[in-house]
């Protein structure tokens, strides 16, 4: 074994945390099946074989947005080729198909508009609430939740808490939100920030609007975007903070708190940063391995087969990874290998994709509870997570 292993290799086997010099470290080195081996020793002993997926659908309700990200092929401003908003009645229409379809997740997220009011978002989750009662909504990311607080503000006016991401968090809260999707993290260093994505809130921040859920009962993910212009120790600097914001929910008792990490792989095509690689298949199974070793306080890391390909999810088992995602359905963020919005995959195939790999499939609700289904009929047992 390689000496720059073996001391990482001891902390592991010890249940130690390991430091930031040691992430450096796994993702520098060569010895791929060492540190392969490592995280499956640790996915192991947290969840045995059992591997997760959920049936999900998303919803992109507007790709205008006041941003321009370098990273970003999503974004359009009003008038532009390809621009589109939803109005209820197409927001009604997906929520009655995922419905319709047994879906247990609605995952929503946007764009910032540059026009909607405050109202549009609430009634968004009151419509999805009324047609499909029984779906959780998963909605809007750390950077979306700081647009709505403004515009919150701006739309509530002498209300107690308005303006604020805890005022702004309540009220959709009681539309229906149920939890946060991880997006928007990107990388937390302002040098890649200021680069990439000015404009965009920065680590703090995102970190400040999960806390913030966490103290108000929701459960969120995270994410990081990496294989642009960030370094090595830019990726485990980040690992580190989310670290760190996790043992805050844990050690002050917040009845919200991080489930899932997902690493996620960038690709250049059709951004101002074509001119980059992109991160290599390689990179991506060293990320989801350090993922799964640095944040051991995280319960669960997910190969979101979206942007990793059903192939890279399923070696990604052997690689720390215990959740493989959902059927998708629709998507329109990230196109791989000119996908297009439709990017669905049927139950079955996922479970025969954890199969083949030797694991054993257990179908999850968002919130990480044990799904029976009959058909489009599920239930959980809402005292039991997985």
């Amino acid at each position: 074994m390689p000496s720059d292993l073996t001391t990482i290799t001891a902390k592991v086997h010890a249940g130690q945390r390991l430091s930031f010099d040691d992430g450096v470290a796994l993702l520098k080195t060569r010895d791929l099946w060492t540190l392969g081996e490592l995280a499956d020793h640790f996915r192991t002993a947290k969840h045995g074989k059992a591997t997760y997926y959920n049936v999900n659908r998303h919803m992109n309700y507007s790709n205008l947005c006041v941003l321009s990200c370098k990273f970003c092929e999503f974004h359009r401003k009003p008038g532009q080729d390809g621009a589109y908003e939803y109005n209820m009645d197409q927001v009604a229409e997906q929520a009655k198909k995922a419905e319709d379809a047994g879906a247990t997740e609605m995952h929503i997220v946007g764009g910032l508009h540059p026009k909607n009011k405050f109202s549009y978002y609430t009634e968004l989750l009151q419509t999805c609430r009324q047609v499909a009662p029984s779906v959780h909504l998963k909605a809007f990311t750390a950077v979306e939740l700081t647009h709505l607080a403004r515009i919150h503000g701006r739309d509530n006016k002498g209300k107690p808490g308005a303006g604020t991401i805890k005022g702004m968090l309540e009220d959709l809260i009681e539309a229906g939100l149920g939890s946060l999707p991880g997006g928007g993290a990107e990388v937390f260093d302002d040098r890649v920030h200021n680069e990439v994505f000015r404009g965009k809130i920065g680590g703090l921040e995102w970190i400040n609007v999960h806390r913030t859920a966490h103290e108000l009962g929701l459960m969120s993910n995270a994410t990081m975007l990496y294989g642009h212009v960030e370094t090595l120790e830019d990726r485990i600097n980040h690992l580190c903070l989310l670290r760190e914001a996790q043992d805050e929910a844990i050690n002050n008792n917040h009845a919200g708190r991080f489930q899932t990490i997902i690493p996620l792989p960038f690709f250049p095509d059709g951004s101002e940063l074509e001119h980059l690689p992109g991160p290599t298949g390689l990179d991506n199974l060293r990320m989801l391995a350090v993922c799964r070793l640095m944040l051991d306080n995280f319960d669960h890391v997910k190969c979101f087969w979206i942007m990793q390909t059903l192939e890279m999810a399923q070696l990604g088992l052997t690689f720390g990874v215990d959740d493989v995602d959902g059927t998708v359905v629709w998507y329109d963020i990230t196109k791989v290998g000119g996908a297009g919005t439709h990017q669905e995959v049927t139950p079955g195939s996922l479970r025969d994709l954890i199969l083949e790999a030797g694991y054993d499939p257990i179908e999850r609700d968002t919130l990480y509870r044990k799904v029976t289904r009959d058909g489009a009929k599920w239930s959980v047992d809402a005292l039991q997570t997985v």
